[in-house]
This record gives structure tokens, C-alpha cells and sequence, in this order.
């Protein structure tokens, strides 16, 4: 039988009560959860180490679930850092539009892979990826394969437009849904049930009504979850507004795309009453407080949905807005975030936020029952931190700690369904060097190959 044991760490269960073993062990077989518990030094479990064939002593580390990146755009990281100093219109004109179109299918496989890579060595295990840019039917298999050769769970939320202002990245509803289609048949399941499809419309500005109607039905009969971003900027609200007299949020319930498996991304820019039909409808908001600063695109009610009983998630954003994808850093500016922007230090203690990256992650992918706690009976998913460093040591509080202390590099093991994928803070499925080497090589040529047009990218400080 294969077994696993991790014990004699700092274990932080995120189920209902909270629970925190201080020492605590998680048992594993194969790919279950099977115990969850205080670790004794009086040999009494002794017998779990006799029988398990991989036993990890997490002496000075926290063990957590693995988080849930809720919302993020992989092919992106050979984005980061071209320009940080614009909004996010001309952020999408003159960065993201230009670049995604000159990038080639190996060139989304290996964006991917270095994305997955940065999720995995910062915590999450289980992704979800909003891809749109389909300049070639190899893209979309390129992200899925980086996900299924790097061994995160990976989610990709089938992203389309038809009316986008950049028209080379307009779809018709034929090619969405034919090719969504085709997707689920060759995907959905795929890599021992790691990878799922998702239907993503882009925006609410860049796709029509008839397109946004459509995709509800298909949603619903495929019962797929429906991934959108929903007020990221006041604009959005006007845009919508001209166009139906709807605001963003009540034109995605107009046209029944509102519902429990529905990802409301950002939704910055809602009022009291779309805060109501969230709720009524029991969606989740997925929350990007790093990309929500660094366009400035605003700051989301998230005190007021929790209040609410709204689930919120949390996620990374695409490295074009963030520049990372570190799971770990996005807790403090969570934190941080809504402390000082309601000028109230009290709200949203640790465990709050872990749970928004943890089971309300788990929940928002349907998967609240089999992931997002270390429980008995879910898949073995689990992350430990390395709490001896000195940036984080000594500890008082393991949950406070991780919030505001950690970040991906103390990251020491993940585990995703009882597999070990990054040990000794080094992915083991995936040549890191090789794989990054050649992802800068990629950006050199991009680089100098849009440098003429797009001065931008020519720019070196």
C-alpha cells in the first residue's frame, strides 16, 4: 500500500472548527486523506511511521491545504514587468494584445509551464486558468499540457469574445462553442482527473447578448462552471450601461449566466443590489487584490460580501498585472488591503483570509467536498512552510505567520492528490533551469521582433 505520513509539524485543518494541531500529523493512502490528528512523542503513532513508505518529519513547518489560485491568465509570465505604470486599457492596447498575438502555441505551452511552476513552488495546488487568446487551435492544448506534465490540478475557463476591441482576437459564437466542445471531449478528466474545462467569457464589454446568452445555456447543460470578469473598472459599469441599461452584474443575471457555479472575477465596481443577487444566487467573487492595485482598478466590498455570507475567493491574476503568481503574498495584500481602505485594523483576521484561499477556493471549483481541508475522506493535497527562517521565526500565532511573514519561497513540499510534486522547494516533475532558459530565450525574440512598432518593448533601464 502506498502511504504517506506528514507529522510532528504545526497542522492547520481549515475545516469548520479551525482546528490547529500543534504538533500534528496527516496519514495519507494513495491519494485520501485517511487520518488527522495531534502528534504524540509518546510513540503511541509510531506504527503510522512503521507502515507509511514516505514519512516526513515537518518539525518547524506549517501543513495547510493546498490553495486554490482562483483566477489567472498562465500565459502571462511572459509578460511581467513590461510596463507598470499603465491603466487597464492601454495596459491590454499596448502590452497584452500586441504580445499575445506575435506569441506562438510552443510559446503558450511554455508561459504555462513556467506559471504552473510559480503556483506550485508558492502553494497552490489546483489552478484556474482564464485563457482567450486562440490565434492558433494548439494554444489551448498547450496550456493543458504544461498543467497535466507539471502536476497541478488545472482548471482552464475557455475564454472568447466577439466584439473585443482587438478584432484579431475576436471569435464567432461557432468557434467558441465548437471548440469548447472539443476541449471537454479531449480534456475534461484528463491526467488522472487533475484537469478540468470551464467556459470563460472574456467581459462583459467584449462579448454580445446573444453571445452571453448562448454561453449560459451551454453552461448549464454541460454543467460547467462560468468564469467571468464582472466590474473590474467604472468604465465596465458605463459600457454596459449604454448598451442595455444594465450595470455589469445585472446584465450576466439578465441573461442567466448568474448562478451557484458561476466566478464573478473582481467585481470591484458592484452596488448594494448585485451585491444582493450574488448572494441570492450564491455565486462566488473571486478577489485579485494585487492586480486590483496595481491597475488601480479599485477595491472590491469584500468585509461587506463576507458579512454576507458571500463566498470569496481568492486568486494571483495573470503576471501581466501582478507580476507574480505568489499565492503566499497575495494573503498580506488581502489583509492589508481592506484593513486600510476601511481604516479598520480588525477586519479580516488570518484564518479568514486562509480560508478565502483554501476551502472558499475548494468551494467556488465545486470542490468543497473533496478538497480545501485536511480532512479524513478528502484527496491528500497539502503544503508545508518553513516556518524556521528569520523573516517569520519566532512564531506566536502558525496562522498569522503564514499571512504576514511567508511568501512562495518557504515553501518547502506540495503534495497534490497524495503525489509529491515540489520537494525541497524545487518542482520534481519539470526540468525548472531547462524550462526557464528556454521561456526567456522565447521573450528575447518576442521582444525584438515587436521592438520596431512597439517601443515599449525595445525599452531597457
Amino acid at each position: 500500500m502506498s502511504s504517506k505520513l506528514i507529522y510532528n509539524g504545526i497542522v492547520l485543518t481549515m475545516d469548520e472548527q479551525n482546528r490547529v494541531y500543534k504538533p500534528g500529523y496527516v496519514y495519507m493512502e494513495h491519494d485520501v486523506i485517511k487520518e488527522v490528528g495531534e502528534w504524540s512523542a509518546d510513540g503511541s503513532l509510531n506504527h503510522l511511521l512503521d507502515q507509511a513508505s514516505f514519512a516526513y518529519n515537518a518539525e518547524g513547518k506549517a501543513v495547510i491545504p493546498g490553495i486554490v489560485n482562483s483566477h489567472t491568465h498562465l500565459f502571462q509570465t511572459f509578460m511581467r514587468g513590461v510596463s507598470d505604470h499603465l491603466p487597464l486599457a492601454q495596459w491590454l492596447r499596448e502590452i497584452i494584445w500586441p504580445l499575445s498575438l506575435a506569441m506562438e502555441p510552443e510559446d503558450f505551452y511554455l508561459a504555462a509551464l513556467v506559471g504552473c511552476i510559480e503556483n506550485l513552488k508558492s502553494g497552490a495546488t489546483y489552478v484556474m486558468d482564464h485563457h482567450y487568446i486562440h490565434t492558433s487551435l494548439d494554444n489551448d492544448a498547450g496550456v493543458l499540457r504544461a498543467m497535466a506534465e507539471s502536476g497541478i490540478r488545472g482548471h482552464l475557463a475557455r475564454g472568447g469574445a466577439d466584439l473585443t476591441l482587438e478584432p484579431r482576437l475576436r471569435e464567432t459564437e461557432e468557434q467558441i462553442f465548437t471548440q469548447t466542445e472539443k476541449l471537454l471531449e479531449t480534456w475534461e478528466g484528463a491526467a488522472s482527473g487533475r484537469i478540468r474545462i470551464a467556459l470563460g467569457p472574456l467581459n462583459l464589454y467584449g462579448c454580445s447578448r446573444g453571445y452571453l446568452e448562448r454561453a449560459a445555456r451551454f453552461s448549464a447543460n454541460h454543467k460547467l462552471i462560468s468564469h467571468v470578469h464582472v466590474a473590474e473598472t467604472s468604465g465596465q459599469i458605463d459600457n454596459t450601461m449604454e448598451r442595455f441599461g444594465l450595470r455589469n452584474l445585472e446584465l450576466l443575471n439578465e441573461v442567466g449566466l448568474l448562478g451557484e457555479h458561476t466566478h464573478v472575477v473582481h467585481g470591484i465596481w458592484l452596488d448594494d443590489g448585485e451585491l444582493e443577487a450574488i448572494n441570492a444566487k450564491r455565486a462566488s467573487v473571486v478577489h485579485c487584490p494585487v492586480s486590483n492595485m496595481y491597475l488601480a482598478s479599485g477595491v472590491a466590498r469584500v468585509p461587506e460580501m463576507q458579512r454576507m455570507g458571500i463566498n470569496v475567493a481568492l486568486g494571483t491574476d495573470g503576471p501581466g498585472s501582478n507580476n507574480c503568481q505568489d499565492n503566499l503574498e497575495v494573503l498580506k495584500f488581502t489583509a492589508c488591503l481592506h484593513k486600510v481602505n476601511g481604516m479598520d485594523s480588525t477586519l479580516l483576521p488570518p484564518m479568514d483570509v486562509l480560508r478565502m484561499a483554501t476551502i472558499n477556493g475548494a468551494r467556488a471549483m465545486g470542490r468543497s467536498a473533496d478538497l480545501g481541508s485536511l480532512e479524513p475522506g478528502k484527496q491528500a493535497d497539502l503544503v508545508t512552510i518553513d516556518m524556521q527562517k528569520a523573516h517569520i521565526s519566532p512564531v506566536h500565532r502558525a496562522s498569522s505567520a503564514i499571512v504576514y511573514n511567508a511568501n512562495g519561497n518557504d515553501v518547502d513540499l506540495v503534495m497534490t492528490g497524495g503525489s509529491i510534486v515540489v520537494e525541497g522547494g524545487r518542482c520534481v516533475l519539470v526540468d525548472e533551469r531547462e524550462v526557464l532558459d528556454r521561456a526567456q530565450a522565447r521573450v528575447d525574440a518576442l521582444r525584438s521582433k515587436l521592438a520596431a512598432r512597439y517601443p515599449i518593448f525595445a525599452a531597457v533601464e
